[in-house]
């Protein structure tokens, strides 16, 4: 797919493109009188059923592509324009149209922004172990932005890069477990930081780990022939532009390459989509790489809790206790509820580096899916100013959060009778996993945990995806970054889209 961002049609489209809304045209549209009446005709009849969404009629002697922007059920207008582009472009490579325009003159800059997501979407495909691999026919889009060509230019730049970080976390999502260990994932995370400007990379391999008392993922990935590392990435956008936010956002990212649950052994049907147990550190990867490539003027930094979940002669016992990186001691009650004790370990890093805001995300509890199933991603925090821009930097981007509540009523049913902690409670499973993360979230710091257990991975078509990795979480961290960064510069010299 390509954007050519033009001020007027240039003649050369192949087809034109009419979004519309019941029977009304958006944007743009210049028509003349019998176009009128014939794009009025082709409306009626989609409302009596007679014509459907993607009709493909003659309008003034040029093929054009009728798109509903209002199909689905229960999601913004921003996102109806997501899912018009999306399948426009899917219809646009399946009739092989070479060219095709789209009149956005009197579109605004989040409409127009919303419609390029939508048709890169449309170009993923995931075909690395297809032994047939079949071409997808490349579409030019021709934007007709008036005298938006500019701001368009440089918003569809962005959208550019925010796709290659959402491509990037549906590609190693993925990808098969055995193909991505955690020694693999450091290998792609240290590409990231070498082709990346700006990013900084450290790695902690398992040695290291024991040696500075990160026991969560020691705890956890020794049991596995595959070792576990902790990845800290690095972007200091203040240091760079010599101006920007004083924040310092750590992204903490769970990332269990595989999780068979361990000695608490998963049923089987349950296992397939454990490959997908590594998106939270997909997704603050991707996240970090995106930021450092807008070069947005605020200090980011990621972290990445890599292990494996798996049944060995070394793996950790039920009924273990460990000294976590905090000092606090921790009993595993179930060695499936694992991620949350390599997070506690990136907890700690975040507040050695000196964060003032940390967001971590994981595919956390079952408890979170059956609550929210995969459309909506809950999340708690500690404070009130996080938890909105999360929940607006959201709605920027088509993402739908719920905050949760941090209930201390449950925190007592984590107290152990030998350790400090032990890492399940007897009830409200999301939100006492949460309540254990907060044990180990640095004082006086802003923090939220996303789990996004059930929006990371569909089994079922769901908006842009048909199956597998969805990239959500990717734009919002991004947008939560740019926001934050625009709140200490002066409106005129930065815009947010």
């Amino acid at each position: 797919m390509k954007l050519n961002i033009i001020s007027k049609e240039s003649g050369k489209a192949n087809a034109n493109t009419l979004f519309y809304v019941k029977q009304s045209v958006q944007f743009s549209a210049v028509l003349s009188e019998e176009g009128e009446k014939q794009v009025d005709s082709v409306l009626t009849g989609i409302k009596d059923g007679v014509f459907e969404d993607l009709e493909f009629v003659e309008i003034d002697d040029k093929p054009t592509i009728f798109v509903d922007a209002a199909k689905e059920r229960g999601i913004s207008s921003l996102d109806h324009l997501r899912m018009a582009a999306f399948r426009l472009a899917n219809k646009a490579a399946q009739k092989q149209i070479p060219i095709v325009s789209i009149m956005l003159a009197d579109a605004a800059d989040e409409q127009f922004k919303a419609i390029a997501h939508g048709l890169h979407y449309a170009d993923y495909k995931f075909d690395a172990y297809k032994s047939k691999k079949k071409e997808r026919f490349q579409v030019t889009f021709e934007i007709a932005a008036g005298e938006h060509v500019n701001e368009f230019k440089k918003i569809a730049e962005d959208v550019a890069v925010e796709q290659k970080a959402v491509t990037l976390v549906k590609n190693l999502v993925n990808t098969p477990a055995a193909d991505l260990t955690p020694a693999e994932f450091v290998e792609r995370a240290k590409t990231v930081a070498k082709y990346t400007t700006g990013l900084s990379i450290k790695v902690r391999d398992m040695k290291q780990l024991e040696k500075e008392g990160f026991m969560g993922h020691v705890t956890v990935g020794k049991g596995s022939a595959r070792p576990p590392f902790m990845v800290t990435l690095s972007y200091n956008g203040v240091g760079r532009t010599g101006r920007g936010s004083q924040d310092h956002l750590v992204i903490v990212g769970k990332g269990l390459c595989f999780d068979t649950g361990g000695l608490c052994l998963k049923p089987p049907k349950s296992m397939p989509e454990m490959i997908s147990d590594m998106t939270g550190a997909a997704t603050a990867l991707a996240a970090i790489q995106a930021i450092a490539t807008l070069e947005l003027p605020i200090k980011v930094s990621a972290v990445l809790c890599l292990a494996e979940n798996a049944i060995g002669n070394q793996s950790v016992l039920p009924g273990d206790i460990f000294t976590a990186k905090n000092g606090k001691t921790v009993m595993v009650d179930n060695t499936d509820a694992e991620g949350r004790l390599v997070l506690s370990d990136g907890l700690a890093e975040a507040g050695l580096i000196g964060a003032t805001h940390i967001v971590d995300l994981a595919t956390l509890t079952g408890a979170m899916v059956r609550a929210l199933g995969y459309a909506v991603a809950g999340f708690f925090s500690n404070d009130d100013a996080l938890a909105l821009n999360i929940i607006n930097s959201g709605e920027a981007c088509c993402e739908k959060f719920w905050s949760m509540p941090l209930e201390e009523e449950y925190a007592d049913a984590l107290k152990d009778k030998f350790a400090d902690l032990k890492n399940t409670g007897s009830d409200a499973g999301a939100i006492s996993a949460a309540l254990f993360l907060q044990e180990f979230v640095p004082e006086d710091t802003a923090w939220a945990h996303l789990d996004i257990a059930g929006t990371a991975f569909v089994d079922k078509k769901w908006k842009y995806t048909d199956y597998g990795a969805t990239g959500f979480g990717a734009q919002t961290l991004i947008e939560l970054a740019r926001r934050m960064a625009a709140g200490s510069l002066a409106e005129s010299e930065y815009k947010s889209v």
